[in-house]
């Protein structure tokens, strides 16, 4: 009898007809011999439905009442797969994060696991069960209501498979698993049947949107084997875990990743002494301002240039930062673009194999793409470039390190 999490998304569970579809996936899953525990979230839409009605009344919404007020909608869609399930012949029970006690700290909207107590879900798993669980929520020490953030879901589920020790986490979104590249930007592009921990890991840090960043480091730190599949349609979707079945000849690369929504800032004619890129970055930390690539020139008059990348959405905030800054250090000024795009290519492989870079770099040439900036772990090369270049890219590379050809 092997010990079952699936995680189902606001997609999956969006309407009574796709939460009774679910409910059907499951029982054939425990009829099968599986203790089965699910995760769910809010129905899709819903938990901006009920933002959008609190800033009917405020828009500053008090931390505390927000968490209240969107943990509702997981605990709509916790009942109503449970009566669907009932109806179906089987036992199960409900949950809120609460009810587990599934503790986090006391961050409000961003709140991280502490300790999940699975005593009671082990009783009722005992007693033939389906436990079904609202993700995205716990409570902190004072028994406050708090929520993970966008996508905790994922975050609840791989955390109560490590909790259970489970055989196996399965997350089912809208997609039939982990691909090669974006296959809206790369249509040769396909589903891999089984990826490491690592190489999952920076992609979600890269821009692939199947999981979050969060949920794979959790999974990768307990060991909890993920596997990414459809809600609409059967098949093996994607196993994600430390070791990765060997064939004959496998990738170099696992897949690429884009993100789009990038900005470059640089500071220029910085005075070279100890401290500066505290005082450059110093002000963008304090104002939780995401720092990504960095790169720092030093040039022969004994000054440096700093650059650096940061969300999109926080150019201009970022850029008014920058300027005092450069007032304060007697910089030459600071330039930005917020038109750019990074695009990284991932794969075990590179730890065995050379060349990797330059092949990269030799494709973007022929394709006529100027790099701004480069970015390098030993699985995985980023470069900045132009965003209007962005799908050229990404599909001149795919066909480069051959990923169209799936390994059989």
């Amino acid at each position: 009898m092997a010990l079952i999490v699936e995680k189902y998304g606001g997609t999956s569970v969006g309407s009574i007809e796709r939460i009774n579809a679910v409910a059907e996936k499951v029982s054939r899953t425990h009829a099968a011999g599986n203790q089965m525990v699910i995760v769910v979230s809010a129905m899709s839409g819903e938990t901006n439905r009920l933002l959008e009605m609190a800033k009917e009344i405020s828009s500053d919404m008090p931390a505390r009442e927000a968490d209240v007020l969107v943990s509702t909608g997981e605990q709509v869609t916790i009942a109503l797969l449970c009566m669907a399930l009932i109806k179906n012949g089987e036992k199960a029970r409900s949950y809120t994060g609460g009810q587990v006690r599934i503790e986090t700290d006391t961050s409000h909207g961003r709140a991280r696991i502490q300790n999940i107590d699975d005593s009671r879900i082990k009783k009722d798993l005992a007693k033939g069960k389906i436990i079904v669980v609202a993700g995205f929520q716990g409570v902190d020490s004072e028994g406050n209501i708090t929520t993970l953030g966008r996508g905790g879901s994922d975050t609840s589920a791989v955390a109560l498979a490590a909790a259970l020790k489970a055989d196996e986490c399965r997350i089912y979104t809208d997609v039939d698993g982990v691909y090669t590249a974006d296959p809206r930007i790369v249509p040769e592009a396909h589903r891999m049947d089984q990826i490491t921990f690592e190489e999952m890991l920076e992609l979600s840090s890269l821009g692939a949107k199947v999981l979050q960043i969060r949920a794979v480091e959790f999974a990768g730190k307990y060991k909890v084997p993920l596997r990414v599949l459809s809600s609409f349609e059967d098949g093996p979707g994607t196993l994600i875990s430390y070791e990765v079945g060997r064939k004959m000849e496998r990738a170099v690369i696992a897949g690429i990743a884009h993100n789009a929504d990038e900005a470059k800032l640089t500071i220029t004619g910085v005075p070279d002494h100890p401290g500066v890129a505290h005082s450059i970055l110093g002000g963008i930390a304090e104002k939780g301002i995401n720092v990504d690539m960095i790169i720092q020139n030093i040039a022969a008059d004994e000054t440096t240039d700093f650059t650096f990348t940061v969300p999109r959405a926080d150019y201009e905030s970022a850029k008014s930062i920058l300027a005092k800054v450069s007032d304060e250090l007697g910089a030459r000024g600071v330039t930005g673009d917020n038109s750019i795009a990074k695009v990284s290519i991932v794969g075990m492989g590179m730890r065995s194999h050379t060349g990797v870079a330059d092949l990269m770099f030799a494709t973007l040439a022929e394709e006529g793409i100027n790099i701004k900036m480069i970015s390098t772990s030993e699985i995985k090369v980023s470069v900045v470039i132009d965003d209007k270049y962005t799908e050229l890219a990404v599909r001149a590379l795919h066909k480069a390190f051959e990923l169209d050809k799936k390994l059989q």
